[in-house]
């Protein structure tokens, strides 16, 4: 490193160490990262005290192609900024050149979600144990209910629990969920889902007998007086484990990723199942479209024209 830029990331390494505190592994990943940005700079003849936002910018774009990841991008431009932001207040710049630049955006994580087949492990162990007649039929009626309304609908928990108890007299197969900002969506009920519900009612009427009717579909004795979202999470883990699912992979809100994922590679449309998850940009929606994928290529292998003579020359 040139007699100068040394200077300079040594006076910046002294300032953390003096006045921030800064531990000495911290500086030593500060001296490595301008070590590194040196050597970029030094290629293109720009001096680490006088490289420009376009230079910076260049060097979190060289980053990205050598295979650093966003997080690692991200503490190299912090450890920038930093030491711009030194130069400046020692008056050694008149600018911060990493005043504009963006932070890496960090990759989207692909939501995890359940196959066809596991979903209906879980319905098919909900039911059959929620037929059962032995003590604590009750709790086994309301998670099948639970279940079943969560995967035909596609609800956010927060709104499943929070179900107004008139859901049990309405007629017809469709439900009005009040989601995020107090917006009303309609959102349709699978027959079975119909069909846990009136069991469902009809055990409650019983198990709450002479009780004060709740305004709650789904009545706990808690602060909000509906069942905690965390106790449908845990019995729904429980039966995970019982369905011989890790529990690791099950949740409420997987439940409804398995919702949206299931619905278009039926060959629902992106905008209907938008409505139906109460999304209000369709970008949010479009991380499921990874479930078309293989549908996709398996389409154009069974379809397209080149494709079928290549498999006929086979």
């Amino acid at each position: 490193m040139a007699d100068l830029s040394q200077a300079r990331v040594e006076a910046f390494l002294e300032m953390m160490s003096a006045e921030r505190g800064a531990a000495a592994n911290t500086l030593s990943s500060y001296e490595r990262d301008l070590d590194d940005l040196f050597s970029f700079l030094n290629q293109r003849k720009v001096s680490l005290g006088s490289a420009e936002s376009r230079d910076l910018s260049a060097y979190l774009s060289d980053l990205a192609k050598r295979g650093f990841q966003p997080t690692s991008q991200a503490r190299r431009l912090s450890t920038m900024r930093q030491f711009y932001k030194f130069l400046y207040a020692e008056g050694l710049r008149i600018d911060d050149p990493t005043a504009i630049l963006d932070s890496p955006k960090k990759a989207r994580p692909l939501p995890k979600f359940l196959s066809v087949d596991e979903v209906g492990k879980l319905l098919s162990l909900a039911e059959e144990e929620a037929s059962l007649p032995a003590p604590g039929q009750f709790a086994r009626l309301r998670l099948l209910a639970l279940i079943e309304l969560l995967y035909a609908t596609g609800m956010r928990v927060s709104e499943l629990v929070a179900l107004p108890a008139k859901v049990l007299t309405q007629e017809g197969r469709f439900l009005v969920v009040r989601g995020k900002g107090n917006k009303e969506r309609l959102v349709p009920l699978s027959r079975a889902a119909i069909a846990a519900l009136a069991r469902y009612g009809a055990a409650m009427a019983v198990e709450r007998g002479e009780l004060e009717p709740s305004p709650f579909l789904f009545p706990a004795a808690s602060k909000e007086g509906y069942l905690p979202r965390q106790v449908f999470a845990r019995d729904l883990k429980d039966l995970a484990i019982r369905a011989g699912l890790p529990a690791a992979s099950v949740s409420p809100h997987v439940l409804r990723h398995a919702f949206a994922s299931h619905l278009l590679a039926n060959g629902a449309d992106l905008r209907v199942v938008q409505e139906l998850l109460g999304h209000s940009d369709i970008s949010t929606t479009q991380i499921y479209t990874h479930v078309l994928d293989e549908r996709l290529r398996e389409l154009v292998q069974t379809h397209h024209p080149l494709a079928k003579k290549a498999k006929n020359l086979d």
